[in-house]
């Protein structure tokens, strides 16, 4: 429930401070005193636009705030909870407006969204217009209403995420037809492209050992010449040889080692020598047997190799890279052609979630079935109730597939009959302004009382009834208030007559400047000012004398 709202500098306010508490609260006062205010400036604290015309003539900023106690709203503790901005069992929502238009909202002190006040609000309190018999005749609205009544946010819940995945799932569709000619451009491209790959097939790793081997028979005769002319020079020349002159060496200094133990690891050292000689010769009269000069192999090796580079320039890649682009072209063709399966896959996925969409909009049918027909025998009692002694009120429910939506797939129409002998028609045909009202205030209740939010707001919604009717209007009021926090706007002594708690807006004007406040009433205010509501400023014995019997303590 709220328990107080703060205004400072907001349209004519300077300061106000209002409590709350739980019950019936009306709020009064003359024509032009500002009574909306109060809930104008809630409206702020809960996430309504805003711009710098709200603030009081001469200040700097605007600022607003509403405080609430948790303990009947739950779904608001957890919520504060996961967003990290519990603070015990209280919610201040406020709100600052600057002198560019610009807000800053507050949740408990802490910085949020504006965003994040309308998720919050919507679990604290609901505030019902003036001007809600006029939205009453909107389609959309009455079934906004019946939703209301029907508490059952889950299947609601269940019914827009399977239209959404519906969407979805045709929006894929419609998106792979957008882009079929595209792809089949593409599927083109790479069919050519892929012709000289295919034909060429590279092979990873191959252009790195054909490149060796190219190296190496192109320069064969080198090689040879070369290593026959080291193997000379080791070991078979005539004359002198590395393998000779090592062993002359060893020769000379074996008979040396005897008298100079110290030249002993010389003598190891080219005898070592001598052996590794030996080895390197072997190793290249091998080497060199096994050496071809083969030219018809390295032309072919030299037309893979300029091949290779040649594809890889034209794809602009590294001749190494080419297999790995090969490859990567295969796959991309594969995807591509196998696409007309996708396509049947999106169609059948797009069947799928229609009718999983379906079954909930026909179990939303006819739960709201189930529900109107309580809705609709509550209203018409209701609406006797207000002196609509012969009022029959009725909600037709017609169910079409082909206008799915993310409320199902139902469009409701409220249906009235005013008077005796007349038969059922929509609402926009038949309610003059008042029966309007009565019906609007007779649902708006109805539906009230069934969601979870503690605190109820009317603001002047009983415009266009008088007389025994508003003494009906005042007294439901009163009994909603027994179970839920109801504040209401009135002009109607009979109404304001019924609340717990009783407040006086009143305007005064000192010099240039012209403030708004509110003043809680004691049972002689209480009484005064519903004398005045009954005979305008001149309060006699009579009109107090009505007031009393309207005074409801």
């Amino acid at each position: 429930m709220i328990t107080q709202l703060t205004i400072n500098n907001f349209a004519i306010v300077d300061q106000l401070l209002v409590d709350f508490t739980t019950g019936m609260t009306a709020i009064t006062g003359e024509t032009g005193a500002g009574k909306s205010i109060a809930i104008d400036a809630l409206g702020l604290c809960l996430g309504n636009r805003s711009d710098a015309s709200a603030i009081r003539h001469g200040a700097e900023r605007a600022d607003v705030s509403a405080s609430f106690l948790l303990d009947d709203t739950p779904t608001a503790l957890i919520w504060l909870k996961e967003n990290q901005l519990d603070e015990g069992n209280e919610c201040i929502l406020r709100r600052v407006i600057n002198q560019d238009g610009r807000s800053k909202a507050f949740i408990n002190g802490r910085s949020v969204p504006v965003s994040q006040l309308k998720d919050i609000g919507q679990m604290l309190i609901q505030i019902h217009g003036q001007h809600e018999h006029q939205r009453l005749l909107r389609s959309d609205h009455q079934q906004i209403l019946v939703n209301h009544y029907m508490n059952e946010p889950l299947l609601l819940a269940k019914m827009s995420s399977a239209y959404n995945s519906w969407r979805e799932a045709t929006k894929r569709y419609q998106q792979y037809q957008t882009e079929k000619a595209a792809r089949a451009a593409h599927l083109e491209l790479l069919q050519y492209q892929l012709k000289e790959l295919n034909e060429f097939s590279p092979i990873l790793g191959e252009y790195e050992q054909i490149e060796e081997e190219y190296k190496r028979l192109a320069n064969s005769e080198q090689l040879i010449s070369n290593s026959q002319q080291a193997i000379l020079l080791l070991d078979e020349a005539e004359e002198y040889t590395v393998s000779n002159l090592l062993n002359s060496a060893k020769n000379s200094l074996s008979e040396l080692v005897d008298l100079e133990p110290r030249l002993n690891d010389v003598y190891k050292m080219l005898d070592e020598a001598s052996v590794q000689i030996q080895e390197a010769s072997y190793e290249l009269r091998n080497y060199v047997d096994n050496l071809e000069l083969d030219p018809a192999r390295v032309m072919q090796l030299e037309q893979r190799l300029s091949k290779q580079i040649a594809l890889a320039r034209k794809h602009h890649v590294l001749p190494e890279e080419l297999p790995t682009l090969h490859q990567q072209l295969l796959a991309e063709f594969k995807q591509i052609n196998g696409q007309d399966e996708q396509c049947e896959q999106l169609k059948e996925e797009i069947d799928k979630q229609h009718q999983l969409a379906l079954v909930i909009a026909e179990k939303l049918h006819q739960k709201r079935l189930s529900v109107t027909k309580t809705l609709a025998k509550a209203i018409t009692a209701s609406i006797k109730d207000l002196s609509m002694p012969n009022g029959l009120f009725a909600i037709d429910i017609e169910y079409d597939e082909n206008r799915l939506s993310e409320d199902g797939a139902d469009r409701l129409t409220f249906l009235v009959s005013a008077n005796a002998g007349q038969t059922l028609q929509p609402l926009i045909k038949v309610a003059s302004g008042g029966e309007l009202s009565r019906i609007a205030l007779a649902i708006q209740v109805l539906t009230a009382q069934k969601m979870d939010t503690p605190a109820l707001i009317f603001d002047e919604i009983d415009v266009g009834i008088s007389g025994p009717t508003a003494a009906k209007v005042g007294n439901l009021l009163r009994r909603l208030g027994e179970s839920t926090q109801v504040i209401t706007v009135t002009h109607l002594p009979q109404v304001a007559g019924n609340a717990h708690q009783h407040y006086v807006v009143s305007k005064e004007t000192q010099g240039k400047q012209t403030s708004t406040s509110m003043q809680l009433l004691n049972q002689q205010g209480r009484l005064n000012e519903l004398a005045r509501l009954l005979g305008g400023d001149k309060i006699t014995e009579n009109t107090l004398a009505n007031a009393k019997e309207l005074l409801i303590m």
